[in-house]
């Protein structure tokens, strides 16, 4: 019999719509229920692609026994993370705080008045490995719950007084916070794999973005050698999907060899914009192909019939990690023939002994990546995968990592001119204002024809940068002016005016027992670093004098984070360094209409480019379209042909 869920939207909801576990959506009539019954509440966060989430609902949410303890002694409540980010960031702090680490399934165990007081992440069905089972815990909750709640609830008070404790850090974004990163980065750097420490090991793109900027910018050589080494391990081993395209979500060997299976939709954004700026600095062609590929898996599997584009892929097929994606050597033999199916086997690192639990994941780890000899038989493969198993998705449309992708496709037709790739970032954009804009407020989701919650502070930031993107590549002033609208909606919602940065959500939203200001740049950035980057392109194309402040008191709201360990920010690296050393601004007056269509080349994809009509100010030479370049405080004379940059 269904329970409380069968009537959400969400796909990781309606997961454990049939569970036998009692569960409720995040909401008040839960907590009300349980102060009348006087029971702990049970909160499980997770998202629809979370193999380990997968693991305990089969384990314990779909066993019986299991269900009848949580529907005996708790209220059981089901959240997911990707629709409800502000629940995830608070009950998540909470999470590290009791225990030192965190992750998903987030497994929080709460009062009637939403306070925790116990937490943890996955819990075995049995006790394995030095861990408690989850029954066994349920039972000594339980019992304390009953005997000894004082004593149960003794600690949360004291870890919810040190999260509410207001920062009292100051920063300033002194430049020498870009050599510390610079520094540590060098430390950390895994010289014979590529990566920064050990494994598990995330793509974490925005690092690579920063150093690659870093190199462009002040010529570090080693800053490019260590953001082309790690991009090209995680491009050759099995992090890239080699016979479909795409990135899947970490790596959890240091050799980026096997990966955890999920594809999500912001790690392909940002790997696509990592892959574009590398292409960019090197003209090295691997690159490129790399990026198209990962487009062509987005608009090819999971973009919708109107344009925005879905979430994620699952790591699990018929219940079994990464099935769908495993081959033996055997199966393509005889798919492809003995000698195309051994060369194959070969170039793919495709043998008898495996890699993974017996099977094979593809990687060129021992091969040249740029052979390209192979390229006709791979849509033979991928025909042959797709029709063994399916593979489950996660269709709802989230705007934030939407407004990633947007910004991701608009740099690779930069840098392809390919017009199929500008035209998805468009239509995904006008989904965006159609659905998940109501005339005043973003919202988080939309699916199965409904939105979810009020958008929060990724949403706009994320859709900032997103409208930037599309200026960039169109010099449209409309997707200007929309950035600007959405800024200022931004400043009025999540600023802290007080005290620097901004709120996840605002104060039209719910009230929970924190409001964080979350800093720390993770497997995507931060949507306060993203609104540092923000703020400073907008006070490159619009105006120093609005803009300018307000990104300078950013940065320095940042920095006091950062001075900590600067690599984990490194989002708010990259606006540090463009605000410190701008790129090339670039005012281009064309005679007659200023439209972009008339501009007779392609500009650089870091340039903040500017379109005007002729006037006193910027007359033109010659009569012809005429190029005014400035650096910092610096401008060169008025030219028909644009420099070199």
């Amino acid at each position: 019999m269904p329970n409380h869920l069968q009537y959400e939207t969400s796909p990781y909801l309606l997961q454990h719509a049939e569970n036998p576990v009692d569960w409720y959506p995040w909401g008040e009539e839960v907590f009300h229920r349980a102060k009348e019954e006087d029971k702990p509440v049970f909160l499980s966060i997770g998202y629809s692609t979370c193999h380990w989430c997968h693991v305990m609902a089969r384990e314990s949410f779909e066993d019986p026994e299991t269900a009848a303890l949580l529907n005996r002694w708790f209220v059981s409540i089901k959240v997911d993370r990707e629709e409800r980010p502000d629940l995830d960031s608070v009950y998540m702090a909470v999470c590290q705080a009791f225990t030192g680490n965190g992750g998903w399934p987030a497994s929080i165990f709460l009062t009637p008045e939403k306070r925790p007081f116990f937490a943890g992440t996955y819990f075995p069905k049995r006790r394995q490995g030095g861990m408690v089972s989850f029954e066994e815990l349920l039972t000594l909750i339980h019992e304390k719950w009953e005997r000894e709640r004082s004593t149960l609830l003794g600690p949360a008070e004291q870890i919810l007084g040190l999260l509410n404790r207001p920062s009292t850090a100051e920063g300033r974004a002194e430049p020498e916070l870009l050599e510390n990163a610079v520094h540590l980065y060098k430390r950390l750097f895994d010289r014979e794999n590529g990566g920064f420490g050990g494994a598990p090991k995330f793509p974490s793109p925005h690092n690579l973005l920063f150093l690659l900027a870093y190199h462009r910018r002040r010529g570090s050589r080693e800053c490019l050698e260590m953001a082309e080494w790690t991009l090209a391990q995680m491009v050759r081993g099995g992090l890239f999907d080699h016979i479909g395209g795409g990135f899947y979500r970490y790596s959890t060997d240091e050799r980026f060899l096997v990966p955890h299976f999920e594809k999500m939709l912001y790690d392909n954004a940002l790997l696509m914009l990592a892959c574009c700026e590398a292409y960019s600095v090197t003209q090295k062609r691997l690159y490129l192909l790399v990026a198209e590929r990962t487009a062509d898996f987005v608009l090819r599997e999971i973009t919708a019939a109107e344009g925005g584009f879905y979430s994620a892929q699952d790591a699990d097929s018929d219940g079994v990690e990464g099935k769908y994606y495993l081959f033996t050597p055997e199966e393509l033999v005889r798919l492809l023939g003995p000698e195309r199916g051994e060369a194959f086997n070969r170039h793919f690192d495709i043998t008898d002994a495996g890699n993974f639990e017996g099977k094979n994941i593809p990687n060129l780890l021992h091969s040249d990546p740029g052979d390209r000899t192979l390229d006709s038989l791979l849509e033979t493969v991928y025909q042959y995968r797709k029709s063994r198993c399916a593979l489950r998705l996660d269709d709802k449309i989230l705007t934030a990592w939407n407004g990633l992708m947007i910004a991701a496709l608009c740099r690779l037709y930069q840098a392809v001119r390919e017009r199929k790739y500008l035209e998805a970032a468009k239509r995904a954009d006008r989904f965006l204002w159609k659905h998940l804009w109501d005339g005043k407020t973003l919202h988080v989701s939309f699916r199965a024809g409904r939105r979810g919650e009020k958008g929060f502070l990724d949403d706009y930031a994320a859709c900032i940068f997103a409208q930037l993107a599309l200026y960039g590549v169109t010099l449209d002033k409309a997707y200007l002016t929309r950035a600007e609208e959405l800024c200022q909606n931004t400043l009025s919602r999540f600023q802290d005016t007080e005290n620097g940065g901004f709120y996840l959500y605002g104060e039209d939203h719910e009230a929970l027992i924190l409001r964080p200001k979350e800093t720390y740049d993770g497997a995507m950035p931060s949507g306060n670093s993203l609104m540092a980057w923000n703020l400073v392109r907008l006070s490159q194309l619009v105006s120093e004098e609005t803009y300018g402040p307000l990104a300078e008191h950013q940065l320095d709201f940042l920095a006091a984070d950062a001075k900590q360990y600067p690599v984990g920010y490194a989002m708010f690296l990259l606006a540090l360094l463009d605000d410190r050393d701008p790129p090339p601004k670039v005012t281009v007056v064309l005679p007659g209409k200023p439209e972009a269509t008339c501009l007779p080349l392609a500009l650089p994809a870091e340039a903040a480019v500017i379109l005007r009509e002729p006037g006193a100010e910027y007359p033109l030479k010659n009569g012809k379209t005429t190029f005014y370049v400035c650096r910092g405080h610096s401008c060169l004379p008025p030219v028909n042909e644009l420099p070199v940059l």
